[in-house]
């Protein structure tokens, strides 16, 4: 699975918004039947969504927020999700490996029907943060890691801001990048300020994550130009492979020092350029 920074929820019971989401110049549409879908609206969430993975191929990749596990509508989640086009599954509330090998079961179950369907676990507690390592090394259907910050927040007890939450965000990421999972960094509630957003991916991004949970459509092109290489990072990406390749060891480009982990971050910059 290539590198995905785009991730937007999408409410399984609005069918405009589900369509809207099929259309956008986005990486993955997260179809939820879970905490946006009202009690009442279940099923039809479920219809909706099936027929929204029976879509014909094109745009984002199609994942499906499913209840978590244990919950009694797990099944019938499934049931609804997994169909040709189900590009994969997001795990809410995940704080064991049991989690992630108790879905992989029930999708080994489907068979064929279920062979090609990714997982991300999303981290939203202190338990899930403190086993997340393990979490990360569950399950080879396994690809990411996502934070969700508000039950993160209401876990520990914060009833204001959550804040920057730095050291969970950081161990979110370092135990995504220990089994090279992508890493995906919270929802950005506030989708009147744009400039809010803006502060908070660029420090996802320095923070070593490779995506962002999105809500509104709005929220798209900031991210995309946060965590995508610009043409200026692609071209010196370029003359940092060019110079290395023509010299014998270490060099100098722009004044500084060119060694191998600079190689590789100019390569990992490459790569995703031609990702997008």
């Amino acid at each position: 699975m290539q590198t995905m920074q785009s991730w937007m929820f999408v409410p399984g019971h609005r069918q405009r918004m589900i369509d809207k989401a099929l259309s956008l110049k986005l990486d993955v549409a997260i179809f939820d039947l879970e905490d946006s879908v009202p009690p009442g609206k279940k099923d039809v969430a479920r219809d909706l969504v099936a027929k929204a993975i029976a879509h014909p191929p094109g745009g984002p990749l199609r994942f499906v927020r499913v209840h978590s596990v244990g919950h009694s509508d797990i099944e019938k989640d499934l049931q609804a999700a997994i169909r040709p086009n189900l590009d994969g599954l997001v795990l809410p509330k995940v704080e064991n490996t049991e989690d992630v090998l108790r879905v992989d079961a029930m999708l080994k179950e489907r068979e064929s029907e279920a062979n090609s369907v990714q997982l991300v676990a999303t981290i939203e507690s202190a338990r899930g943060l403190i086993k997340g390592p393990e979490i990360a090394a569950s399950c080879p259907r396994l690809v990411g890691l996502m934070f969700g910050a508000e039950d993160f927040a209401l876990d520990l007890g914060i009833l204001g801001e959550n804040g920057d939450m730095l050291f969970a965000r950081s161990s979110l990421v370092v135990a995504a990048v220990s089994e090279r999972l992508q890493v995906i960094d919270r929802v950005y509630l506030d989708i009147q300020n744009p400039a809010g957003l803006l502060k908070d991916t660029r420090q996802a991004c320095e923070l070593g994550f490779t995506g962002k949970g999105l809500i509104h459509p709005s929220q798209i092109e900031v991210v995309h130009e946060v965590l995508r290489p610009t043409a200026d990072e692609l071209e010196h990406a370029r003359r940092v492979m060019e110079a290395y390749e023509n010299s014998e060891g270490p060099t100098v480009v722009d004044g500084k020092m060119v060694d191998l982990p600079i190689v590789e971050k100019a390569r990992r910059v490459l790569k995703f350029g031609k990702e997008t």
